[in-house]
């Protein structure tokens, strides 16, 4: 069973044991760069399977300040993190589709979520579209580690 929290202190010890591949990292965070992001508009949480912390993400309730694709009311999800020792067995197309109800019991206000997924990141881009989300056929070109395409559902 899959369930989503806010990031409390008892999480920190176990996100810090949370991994991706070498490769992996140029397109998300690793769990010291994610523990050190948190802000005002930047909510952490944390993705639980069978109780244990497997993975980390972000809610950027500013990302149509930043990001003029985005429309208003939305969030953005960023660093959707699963650890690498679990990637393959649908954890993160399952922890996807458990955070739109997610949302909008905890963010009541906004209507849709936007995310940006590098072109060079298949194994993402299936896992988004098995939970649901739709490509605008869209690019973002301002990517650190290159285009990415432009996603994004509604909050159900």
């Amino acid at each position: 069973m899959i369930t989503i929290e806010k990031l409390n202190t008892a999480h920190i010890s176990a996100i810090h044991h949370i991994t991706l591949p070498k490769e992996q990292l140029k397109f998300a965070s690793s769990a010291e760069a994610f523990l050190a992001d948190g802000s005002a508009t930047t909510h952490l949480h944390i993705i639980k399977y069978h109780d244990d912390v497997v993975g980390f993400f972000k809610i950027d309730i500013a990302y149509s300040s930043t990001f003029a694709f985005c429309s208003e009311p939305s969030v953005g999800l960023r660093t959707f993190v699963i650890d690498a020792k679990l990637q393959g067995k649908g954890i993160g197309s399952n922890a996807v589709k458990a955070l739109l109800p997610y949302l909008k019991e905890n963010y009541p206000h906004y209507q849709s979520l936007y995310l940006t997924v590098n072109c060079q990141n298949p194994g993402a881009v299936s896992c988004y579209q098995k939970a649901g989300l739709q490509d605008t056929g869209e690019l973002y070109l301002g990517g650190a580690a290159g285009p990415q395409h432009i996603m994004k559902a509604k909050i159900v």
